[in-house]
Formats: C-alpha cells, sequence, structure tokens
C-alpha cells in the first residue's frame, strides 16, 4: 500500500479503545487515523501517541480515502458498513461474526493461516475472540496429524460482553461488599460468585450459537472441514481473558513428548507443564498460555491440554491489527 489511512469503526467502545492501544503499541505504520462512532459520541476526545483525536460520526461517506477499516461494531452495523468500505475500495478486517462462515469471506489468524488473508474480496474476518484462543493452543499439534474430534469447555470472561459486563460485574461487587441486593441486568443471573452455563441464545440442536462457532470457525481456520466439535461456553466472573479446556483426538497418535516439543516452538503462545495458564496472567498481553498437558483417558488417540489468553486483545484487537500488518 502506498498510503495507510487506518479508520476504527467503533472506536469508543472496549474492543474499539484496544485496538487504538494495540496501534500505538506496536507502532503501526499509518499516516492517518479516523475514529468513527455513532452520533452521541461524535465531537468526543481519544489519545493516540499524545495527540488529541476526535470522534467523527460513521456513515456511508466515512471511508473515503481510507485504505484499512477496523471493525468493531455489532454484526448488523457490519452488514450495512460494509458495502460502503468496498466501495470506498478499503480493506474491512471485522471484528463481528457477520461474515465469518461466507466461503467468500477469509476468517484468519495470522500465525496459523496467513496466506488465506490474500484471497479477500474487500473483506476479512475476525474469528471468535475462544476459537482464536483455543485454534493457537492446537494448531501446531493439528500439523502433527489432523485433529478428527475435539471437546471444550470455555470459561469466558466478563468482558466478553463489552463494557457492560465488566461494569455489571464490578457493580455487583461494589453492591456485595455493601450487603446490598444483586441486580443482573447484561447476564441471565448475577455473575459475582456465580458460573452461568450459557452463553448466547440456543439452537435446535440443544447448543448455543457461541459454541457453534468453536466447530465451524475452527474448521475453517484449521483448514479441516471434517473435524468434530462439542463445546459447552460458561460465563464466569473474571474481568479479562478466556480460558479453554480442550480434549482432542488425532487421526495418528501424539505422545506428550512430541506434543510438548511442538508447542514449546509454536509462534504466538508460551508452553509450560509446570506454570498454570491463568486469566490473570494473560490480561493485557497477547501471548496465550498453555499447559496442562496430559493423554486424555477417553479418546484412543487424545491429549487433554489448557489454554488462557486475552480476548480483548489476541482474541480480537490483536488478531485484527495482526491481519492488517500483512498488507503494509
Amino acid at each position: 500500500m502506498k498510503t495507510n489511512h487506518i479508520a476504527i469503526l467503533g472506536a469508543t467502545g472496549v474492543v474499539g479503545k484496544t485496538m487504538l492501544r494495540v496501534l500505538e503499541e506496536r507502532n503501526f505504520p499509518l499516516t492517518k487515523l479516523t475514529l468513527l462512532a455513532s452520533e452521541r459520541s461524535v465531537g468526543t476526545i481519544m489519545k493516540y501517541k499524545g495527540q488529541d483525536l476526535m470522534i467523527e460520526l460513521a456513515c456511508p461517506e466515512a471511508f473515503t480515502g481510507v485504505d484499512i477499516v477496523l471493525g468493531a461494531v455489532s454484526n448488523e452495523m457490519a452488514v450495512y458498513f460494509a458495502p460502503y468500505i468496498k466501495a470506498a475500495n478499503a480493506l474491512f478486517i471485522d471484528n463481528s461474526s457477520a461474515f465469518r462462515m461466507d466461503p467468500k469471506v477469509p476468517l484468519v489468524v495470522p500465525e496459523i493461516n496467513p496466506d488465506d488473508a490474500f484471497l479477500h474480496k474487500g473483506i476479512i474476518s475476525n474469528p471468535n475472540c475462544s476459537t482464536i484462543i483455543t485454534c493457537m493452543a492446537i494448531y501446531n499439534l493439528a500439523r502433527i496429524s489432523p485433529i478428527t474430534h475435539m471437546f471444550t469447555a470455555t470459561y469466558q470472561a466478563v468482558s466478553g460482553a463489552g463494557q457492560a459486563g465488566l461494569d455489571e460485574l464490578l457493580n455487583q461487587t461494589d453492591d456485595f461488599s455493601h450487603d446490598h441486593a444483586l441486580h443482573a441486568s447484561i447476564f441471565s443471573e448475577p455473575i459475582l460468585h456465580n458460573i452461568i452455563p450459557q452463553i448466547a441464545d440456543l439452537l435446535a440442536n440443544g447448543y448455543t450459537s457461541e459454541e457453534m462457532k468453536m466447530q465451524d470457525e475452527s474448521r475453517k481456520i484449521l483448514h479441516l472441514p471434517n473435524l468434530k466439535v462439542s463445546c459447552t461456553c460458561v460465563r464466569v466472573p473474571v474481568l479479562r481473558s478466556h480460558s479453554i479446556a480442550i480434549s482432542l483426538q488425532t487421526y495418528e497418535p501424539i505422545t506428550v513428548s512430541e506434543a510438548e516439543e511442538k508447542l514449546s516452538h509454536t509462534i504466538g503462545i508460551i508452553y509450560s507443564n509446570h506454570d498454570l495458564p491463568t486469566p490473570y496472567k494473560t490480561s493485557n498481553q497477547d501471548l496465550v498460555l498453555v499447559g496442562r498437558l496430559r493423554p486424555d483417558l477417553v479418546f484412543q488417540n487424545g491429549l487433554s491440554l489448557f489454554a488462557c489468553g486475552d480476548q480483548l486483545r489476541k482474541g480480537a484487537a490483536t488478531n485484527a491489527i495482526q491481519i492488517a500488518e500483512l498488507f503494509i
């Protein structure tokens, strides 16, 4: 690209704010940065490298001259703005789930399938946060032998529901400390001192849309179209960073020592079977921590492991910016 005019669509949300922070941290080579949001945020000032940037209105005309749009808006807004972004000849890197399963739209984790990004027709999708973290933990194992089956349980932080989810846990913590009743509005019931074993709406098969993303998106990212996944998604009272328990079966057996060797040399993760991966350790950084590796006691060619990653960064903002970096 001759220029790098970047726009963040949805700059005032928690993912948009994280995108702004990551662009600065990675010293992304841009010539202009435009911050776009809804009418109620227009005129708000945000900081980038010590400079004041004013929020501008997200509207069809806002993408003229932009090279890359980093999307951090809802499915509905992503679908609405996508034609205008494409008409402006900008590349839309979208964090919503609106286009992920479109066969014409690449679904990319740069450490795993970077070549797919260059097959785009104006849109590249950022995968689901838990799917990114899971695939980061297992992609090099799949290169030893294809993964055929996988059982996963995700333990997802409240920030997966955006700033409102963070606020609800913090407010309930304050209410509990003052012996006040706990009120839930973002989640189906109080999340403090609790877990909620359902994220998103139930589908006809009894799984939720969030749970089916683990199978459908992993197939596309890992190029394993026959991969079968059973997933349970659980909301937990953690501020940020998702955790995933993974049991997988491979076509050919992989020993623990073979897996340790591969995981120890996997870009983007830190593997340790002594230092436990936890949400606290992974928060506010981009590496996925992997541990608890052991033979699975159910699958014949099976391994079990545990992974944690910051879903606002590697699970969303950083992954999107890494995709953008492929084009500069």
